[in-house]
């Protein structure tokens, strides 16, 4: 298991008219906590891309429990419970200064081969990058 937190302050421009950080922003913060994940593993995006794969998101679920406010410094836990096989799956939770559990989500991405358009297995560069810092549960 990978467990990896990276905070982001919300912004005025990302709330709505009643001050809470309007429903789609949280997509955004699943992909900040991923893409940090990524590069806390030692291979940026930018790397992926340029190795022929992208990672197109192929699902994502997003579950509501209590509202963030312009101003809050937000946790944004990403956790990996399964070795990437066909697909790259990253769980989140959305904490608060406090602790509290704001948002909990799931983001499934796939493997394409930019070449190709075509789904590929995990590539073995980040296979070896999520089993160097694989953790047991």
């Amino acid at each position: 298991m990978i467990i990896f937190d990276t905070q982001v302050r919300v912004r005025y421009g990302e709330t709505d008219q009643m001050g809470y950080v309007y429903y789609g922003k949280y997509a955004e913060y699943f992909e900040v906590g991923r893409t940090e994940l990524i590069r806390s593993l030692g291979i940026p995006y930018r790397v992926v891309e340029t190795k022929g794969i992208m990672m197109p998101v192929a699902d994502l679920e997003v579950h509501y429990k209590k509202a963030a406010r312009y101003d809050d410094l937000l946790t944004i836990r990403t956790i990996v419970r399964e070795i990437p096989r066909s697909s790259f799956m990253t769980e989140y939770e959305v904490y608060n200064e406090s602790g509290e559990l704001l948002v909990t989500g799931l983001v499934k991405l796939a493997f394409v081969n930019i070449a190709r358009m075509m789904p590929v297995r995990a590539p073995d560069f980040i296979l070896e990058a999520v089993q160097l810092h694989w953790k047991p549960s």
